[in-house]
């Protein structure tokens, strides 16, 4: 109510839409500093300044600031001198899991009150507040905190909304009384990011990116009645607000603001537009403001062009043409004739064009050599590709002959490869380039002389290919091809991986493996199945279950117990009771974590914090987990059960909803696949059927018993790479990492702390890797292969696919936008 009355009767008001990631650090940088920060922050944890920055608080006489220790400390340490100072609450108090987090922001209102009337008697203090260009800043996370922990629509979100409302008019009024009334302060509510109804920010959902922007008193318009307006969203209908004038702004417009307001000059490196509509001034006071604003920027066009310039041969250097040197001057030249002649209205029009401009230009220089070491990490990945393909054939297939390389040749080959390296680096050298130009363009050099020295295998290969049917060859490829694209497809599309594990499990039926295994092949049907469902399921956190996450705990040890019954009937095999202790052991973990979930979210729902005793099992449970897979009996399927459940113990910690279910079915499906692997290596007789039950990990491999490659080892290394993508994609837990949930690390810890929260986030994600590449390894020995040749497959599927995932990458949009084209770049590396 208390904003609604300043926007109807005192000032002007907008959306302002942020970028994306839409996280607290990227969206203060770009409120006060006035530019978006590169993602490069997020490896401090967005606490630590990549690179010193200019901010409006640096530019003011004085800046006073209240709230966390996480963001005010980053405007501090970037600014000269000594004028801006900070007053932080401990980090202990972000407390996700506290009785009552609007106490962060009723902290602020009452050390603002405080300070204040502790000026009265302090001489400098009094002083300082009343100069001119001073800066109060109020950061309020209260609201962000109860929206993590109980959900925006939660009554504790609410709540914390009245607090801050009628918190925020006893401090304007408190303020206004302190300087009496003079009419020469300034006020700026609005938000670094917005929130979902699921509780998390950071990917680019409207509510995440649309933040209010409310702005009052000296030298701000009142509100502008008009008669339409129209904008694409329904917010003026929802608000009954379609008579009051709305004026959208980009986030990074907000600094210059500010910077107008209180008379300061613009921060260094903000490339934000000043929003003219705010300011109540005259004509002249605009344009002017506008055609600092444009030289401001124009300058670091300027900077960013002349630092690539000094970097590149002269006859090589490509200009911006829309801002040449010509264009600069007589764009400045026309905009001061028009201000002279009180054509305000021109100036400000072609300000705004020069403005648009540099920032394209700005870009267009960020970007120059993204070309030229695009090709270059191209090149350096067909070669490595297409290496590890001759590999493969030379060391695994009978394919090709051996032949003996000319030592001749091969001398003149390598220095005509180390004369193309020289002749590299001296060109980067000449161009004073850093040192990851030189990684980027001189790594080709030396895998591409690894691939032509297999000259004669290539040979030998073509006259191979040559022979063989071309009508079977190019279906072959096609199936590899579309393969691939599925998989390339499935990392944007979750929906792919149910197709493909509907397909999956048709597969005895189209390898004929039916027949001879028809209880394994209806095991592998139904898993295929049910894990198919697992993508078409909403993104994990959306819709919290802990019911379920209790229940996957009890199965998981329903399961056990009829494990721990079939060990005791098989004692023979052992040497003593040991393998059964650690069995009970993992057993009691499961327990205790499906324990530990209950309690803590019934503590939690009860306001009562985090259990210390919870959190000490949780950590140690973590710990455990561990050590205690390699203490179990090394019988194939006791050790893949052993690793099964000291994960699951760790998973049931960090779930939240359905996705406990997934390892469990992810896990009965990869024990059915090793299972079907002997099935179909018996149905091409490649070997005789091992006993499964029997296969010991201590065994001394015999090399000489290693088999050469056969087409269905493709098939085998297809499978691997798609169960890797689903343990991947198949919850969704990437967009969890990357719109951050912290409800998934409750029983660990509650207070807010990127790097820990992160990385038990990035835990979860790494779990179902481990049990399918446990599963693979298990496929490898089993199916009488080396390690190596199954795995240089999946290596040249991995860089097929990385290569086509490399030209895909982003370097702007939502955690969701970026993590994910970075991590489907890297994860098939």
């Amino acid at each position: 109510p208390v904003f609604r009355g300043i926007l109807e009767n005192n000032g002007s008001w907008g959306v302002s839409h942020t970028r994306v990631p839409t996280e607290s650090r990227p969206g203060h940088v770009a409120l006060i500093a006035g530019f978006y920060e590169d993602v490069s922050a997020v490896a401090k944890g967005w606490k630590e300044n990549p690179v010193e920055f200019d901010s409006v608080f640096n530019e003011s006489k004085y800046t006073w600031s209240w709230g966390s220790p996480d963001i005010l400390p980053m405007f501090a340490k970037g600014a000269t001198g000594d004028h801006v100072y900070t007053f932080c609450y401990t980090a202990e108090s972000e407390d996700f899991g506290a009785q009552d987090a609007a106490k962060l922001d009723t902290w602020v209102f009452d050390h603002v009150k405080n300070f204040f009337n502790s000026s009265r008697n302090n001489q400098t203090l009094f002083s300082a507040l009343n100069e001119d260009k001073v800066v109060l800043f109020l950061h309020l996370l209260g609201i962000d905190t109860n929206g993590h922990a109980h959900r925006p629509n939660s009554r504790e979100y609410k709540e914390n909304i009245k607090k801050v409302d009628e918190g925020i008019k006893e401090i304007a009024l408190m303020i206004e009384n302190f300087y009496g009334n003079d009419g020469k302060t300034a006020f700026i509510l609005t938000s670094d990011h917005g929130m979902t109804d699921w509780g998390s920010h950071g990917a680019g959902h409207p509510s995440e990116t649309l933040t209010p922007l409310i702005v009052w008193g000296a030298g701000v318009n009142y509100p502008q009645k008009v008669t339409s307006q129209f904008f694409e969203d329904n917010f003026l209908q929802e608000w009954k607000l379609e008579n009051l004038k709305r004026l959208d702004v980009n986030q990074a417009d907000i600094a210059p603001l500010m910077a107008s307001l209180i008379g300061v000059p613009f921060p260094l490196n903000s490339v934000g537009t000043l929003p003219l509509e705010y300011l109540n001034n005259s004509a002249h006071f605009k344009a002017e403001s506008m055609f600092t604003n444009a030289v401001q920027i124009l300058e670091q066009f300027k900077v960013k062009m002349s630092q690539k310039k000094e970097t590149t041969l002269s006859f090589l250097f490509t200009p911006f043409k829309p801002l040449s040197d010509s264009e600069q001057i007589n764009f400045l030249r026309k905009t001061r004739l028009y201000i002279q002649q009180q054509k305000y209205d021109e100036a400000v029009s072609l300000c705004k064009t020069l403005i648009n401009l540099a920032l394209e230009g700005l870009s267009y220089y960020h970007t120059y050599d993204r070309l030229f070491l695009g090709l270059s990490i191209a090149m350096g990945f067909v070669g490595w590709t297409t290496y590890v393909i001759l590999v493969i054939i030379k060391t695994n297939t009978n394919l090709t002959k051996t032949a003996q390389t000319n030592h001749k040749e091969s001398t003149v080959l390598f220095y005509g490869f180390v004369f193309v390296g020289m002749i590299i680096a001296f060109f980067l050298l000449i161009q004073t380039c850093s040192w990851t130009y030189y990684v980027y363009c001189l790594l080709p050099v030396p895998l591409w002389y690894a691939v032509v020295r297999e000259l004669p295998v290539i040979q030998d290969l073509a006259a191979n290919l040559l022979s063989l049917h071309i009508g079977r060859s190019i279906g072959f490829l096609l199936v590899c091809t579309l393969g691939i694209e599925i998989l390339v497809f499935s990392f944007f599309y979750r929906s792919t991986l149910t197709i493909g594990l509907l397909v999956f499990a048709g597969w005895p039926v189209i390898a004929q493996l039916w027949a001879q295994a028809k209880t394994t092949a209806l095991i592998w049907t139904l898993l295929c199945v049910l894990l198919a469902i697992f993508p078409l399921m909403p993104v994990v956190g959306r819709e919290p279950n802990i019911p379920l996450v209790i229940a996957t705990g009890l199965l998981t040890l329903l399961i056990s117990c009829f494990s721990l019954a079939s060990l005791r009937k098989s004692e023979n095999k052992y040497r003593n009771n040991e393998d059964l202790k650690v069995h009970f052991y993992q057993m009691l973990s499961i327990a205790l974590s499906t324990y530990v979930v209950s309690s803590t979210h019934d503590s939690l729902k009860n306001k009562q914090g985090l259990p210390v005793l919870n959190q000490i099992i949780s950590w140690m449970t973590l710990v455990s987990s561990s050590v205690l897979p390699l203490l179990s009996p090394t019988f194939l399927f006791q050790r893949l059960f052993s690793i099964l459940l000291a994960l699951m113990s760790t998973y049931l910690l960090l779930s939240t909803g359905y996705e406990a279910l997934f390892p469990l079915v992810l896990s009965g499906l990869m024990f059915v696949w090793i299972a079907m692997e002997q099935e179909a290596l018996q149905h091409y007789g490649l070997s005789l059927k091992p006993k499964l039950a029997v296969f010991n990990f201590t065994y001394a491999t015999d090399i000489t018993h290693f088999r050469q490659l056969h087409l269905d080892d493709i098939r085998r290394s297809f499978f691997f790479v798609f169960f890797i993508v689903t343990a991947f994609f198949g919850t969704g837990n990437i967009a969890s990492v990357n719109s951050f949930d912290p409800a998934s690390v409750y029983c660990f810890l509650t207070v807010f702390s990127p790097f820990m929260m992160g990385g038990l986030l990035v835990l979860k994600v790494v779990i179902p890797f481990v049990l399918v590449s446990c599963a693979f390894e298990a496929v490898q020995v089993t199916t009488q292969l080396s390690s190596k040749s199954l795995f240089l497959i999946v290596l040249v599927i991995s860089d097929i696919m990385a290569l086509h995932f490399f030209f895909l990458v982003k370097d702007y949009g939502s955690w969701l936008d970026i993590g994910t084209r970075y991590s489907i770049f890297l994860l098939p590396l």
